[in-house]
């Protein structure tokens, strides 16, 4: 089925001839006009015929959640064969289109439904709001992911199902408003500004929740190319291999983020990644987390398996067996390793989205929700100086504000949220759920909007509510008295493999401004490449390469020319090119090409010294973790993990 929805100041419509299959009509219904209208044109399709009332309720489903973000006063069902090729037989197409107009009848929407089989004029005004033109495809085998094959084995759970039907509001929020929640259709989002066209961005792709990819984003020919990361065929998808290079830079992210945690005063832990689905806990934690496990059956009489999709559970399993006194808190706790979730195929793609991905994951256990939103406050600066330090400024994401309408009614809880805004220094799109459907009451992200207009979260905050008394995890207060703390949810970075896919395609984004691509110096796997002009050259690079020690430097001593040699340098994106010749080697020097003041027509070279050159890269690299070279240092010895 095809839905194409128009939320219009009005419709007016009249019906003018019959076809065969026209449905009778009294003469009243041939001309109608209706005012402040979700117009809602349907395409019945061939394939609804084999599941009809699952369609109808897919497409009702769709309906009712833009008819509540939209605010519009009434429906539209308007006949529509020109959205689909493949149409049903006029008798089915018919009894579906009245089964929708039944149920939303019975449901108290003010609804009408447009004639069938008649040829109609029509006008109607569109309002032109970010929601005002929308379209659905319904399938019948919608929902089960890869189709009828993982239909069978995958069992959602009942947060996830919930957040499938999740009704909400979008707001936004900004510094200049006061605190007041702006509804979207009131936002001006003032296009000619930048930051607002992402933001509109984000806020359309959370709207119309819709995840799966129909294109290949650009950072997925990039990994490939510069032999990051591949998919591997051999594995089950959404599981990639990583090359030297994509090893590298991976191992480098995942040492920031530790180093970070460590400084904020998390100890670091190691727990399972494979858990019992009997255990009482974990069995309704299960039930209780947006997301789809990877399961596998046990030995004869042995419990069924699953692989973990976070370190929650492993970590709240812990604090269970701990000693815990109200001294010992804010308790911080981190770990990262692989986590596995069985996202849908659709949704799979590159280093975006994956089934086996690289997930820092801290909690906090506080002693009550005052110290929670303080920690919260300090976790969500703490994220954002994460960010900062990978190469992410704040103007490279969107931030996302959700909370439960019973949080926000709290004065107190209000003037948080206020604070949070101030803190990120510009408009965020604000979410508020009627009533909670997960463990937490308050979360943020910090969201990437990359070339396709998806969003995908880096860091996250959650203030969990459920946990620590589902697991038993104690504190003694001062009184002697046993409590159940609040739990912090935190990922300062999301997975690690994200990041890379964000940088890769902020970089893409910034090729198409004119700007040369390029990671941060600090993950660059080489970070200064060196160029002989002939091979009676190599002798003096030799003299040098051990004055660099500390940077990642390598040496193009292949039979190429040297312009050749250049070019390549810049399709791998090296940050800094000497090139030696004879001048150079008489003086002393090097003349070095820096990529960040280049530009594809302005590429000037600067004569310096070894010395200086290290200067200037330790500059921008201290502080940062550092791991040599991932691959020989001589391009002539390394073989091509990417064929052509």
């Amino acid at each position: 089925m095809q839905l194409l929805f128009i939320h219009s100041d009005y419709i007016e419509y009249e019906a003018k001839q019959k076809t065969r299959v026209a449905e009778p009509i009294d003469e009243s219904k041939k001309h109608e006009r209706i005012e402040e209208v979700l117009v809602v044109f349907v395409a019945v399709e061939r394939e609804d015929e084999t599941n009809a009332r699952y369609a109808v309720e897919k497409a009702l489903e769709e309906t009712s959640s833009v008819f509540n973000k939209v605010g519009a006063e009434r429906i539209v069902l308007y006949p529509y064969a020109h959205l689909s090729s493949t149409l049903a037989s006029p008798e089915m197409s018919m009894e579906m289109l009245k089964a929708m107009e039944r149920d939303l009848l019975s449901s108290g929407v003010d609804v009408k439904r447009a004639p069938f089989g008649w040829y109609k004029s029509f006008t109607l005004q569109c309002k032109g709001h970010p929601l005002s033109e929308l379209s659905r495809k319904i399938e019948v085998h919608e929902g089960s992911g890869a189709g009828a094959e993982e239909k069978a084995a995958e069992k959602l759970s009942k947060a996830l199902e919930a957040e499938e039907k999740a009704e909400s509001q979008f707001f936004f929020m900004d510094d200049g408003t006061g605190g007041n929640l702006i509804r979207a259709a009131d936002f001006e989002f003032e296009s000619g500004i930048e930051e607002r066209a992402n933001l509109q961005k984000f806020f359309l792709y959370e709207s119309e929740k819709r995840r799966a990819v129909d294109r290949i984003p650009p950072h997925v020919e990039l990994m490939k190319r510069l032999e990051i990361a591949d998919y591997e065929p051999s594995s089950d998808p959404g599981n990639l291999r990583f090359y030297p290079k994509g090893k590298l830079i991976k191992s480098l992210l995942e040492n920031h983020v530790r180093n970070s945690v460590a400084e904020y005063g998390a100890v670091e832990v190691e727990t399972p990644i494979m858990y019992s689905t009997e255990h009482p806990s974990l069995k309704d934690y299960l039930e209780r987390f947006p997301a789809r496990q990877y399961s596998m059956a046990g030995k004869k009489g042995k419990p069924d398996l699953f692989l973990r999709f976070s370190a929650c559970f492993g970590q709240f399993l812990m604090s269970k067996d701990m000693s815990i006194s109200y001294k010992n808190l804010p308790l911080k706790m981190f770990e990262l390793a692989s986590s596995f979730r069985r996202e849908k195929r659709g949704e799979l793609v590159g280093l975006r989205r994956l089934r086996k991905f690289t997930m820092p994951d801290m909690h906090t256990l506080c002693k009550d929700m005052g110290e929670a939103l303080e920690e919260f406050k300090k976790q969500y600066e703490l994220c954002i100086h994460v960010l900062d330090g990978i190469g992410f400024s704040m103007r490279d994401y969107e931030v996302a504000i959700r909370f439960t309408r019973e949080f926000y009614d709290d004065t107190a809880n209000k003037e948080f949220i206020e604070e949070l805004v101030r803190i990120a220094g510009k408009p965020v799109l604000i979410e508020r759920w009627d009533q909670r459907f997960f463990y937490f009451v308050l979360k943020f992200e910090f969201n990437f909007v990359d070339a396709l207009g998806k969003a995908s979260a880096l860091s996250t905050v959650q203030i969990d509510v459920e946990n620590a008394e589902r697991y038993g995890i104690k504190y003694v207060d001062a009184n002697g008295e046993e409590k159940s703390p609040i739990i912090l949810h935190c990922s300062p970075s999301g997975a690690i493999e994200r990041c890379m896919y964000a940088l890769l395609e902020r970089a893409y984004l910034e090729k198409e401004r004119g700007v040369l691509p390029m990671l941060p110096l600090w993950l660059s796997p080489t970070q200064l490449r060196i160029i002989p002009v002939a091979e009676r050259h190599l002798e003096y690079i030799e003299g040098i390469l051990p004055v660099l020690n500390g940077i990642r430097a390598d040496v193009d001593d292949r039979e190429e020319t040297v312009s050749k040699k250049i070019r390549d340098a810049g399709r791998d994106w090296i940050p800094y090119v000497a090139v030696v010749g004879d001048k150079e080697v008489e003086k002393n020097t090097l003349s070095v090409t820096i990529r960040e003041e280049s530009s594809k027509g302005k590429k000037k070279p600067e004569e310096m010294d070894v010395y200086a050159l290290k200067n200037m890269i330790e500059q921008v690299i201290k502080s940062k973790p550092f791991r040599e070279l991932a691959l020989s240092y001589k391009l002539s010895e390394r073989a091509k993990f990417v064929g052509g």
